[in-house]
């Protein structure tokens, strides 16, 4: 058991405040606290680094673009299925 569980201060309010801490939407303050409770709660700190993780990946999805066979593709369907609904 961590020390977090064992003090019942690792809830759902303290993963929201995680969120806004990776996000730097926190004062200064904050940011200390929160900085410091990583650095001694293996259970915040894994729940943190699985976060930076997810962005990253969703970070990197959001730059490749898609290849232009399949939007010219996608926008013959369109096409196609606004042709049809027209008659």
């Amino acid at each position: 058991m961590s020390d977090c569980q064992r003090l019942g201060d690792c809830d759902d309010a303290r993963i929201e405040r995680l969120y806004e801490y990776l996000d730097g939407a926190l004062s200064h303050e904050d940011l200390v606290e929160i900085k410091e409770h990583l650095e001694g709660c293996t259970e915040c700190a894994r729940e943190h680094d699985l976060e930076c993780v997810i962005r990253s990946v969703v970070k990197r999805s959001c730059t490749e673009a898609a290849p232009q066979t399949l939007k010219a593709g996608i926008l013959a369907r369109i096409n196609q299925i606004q042709a049809a609904a027209d008659h």
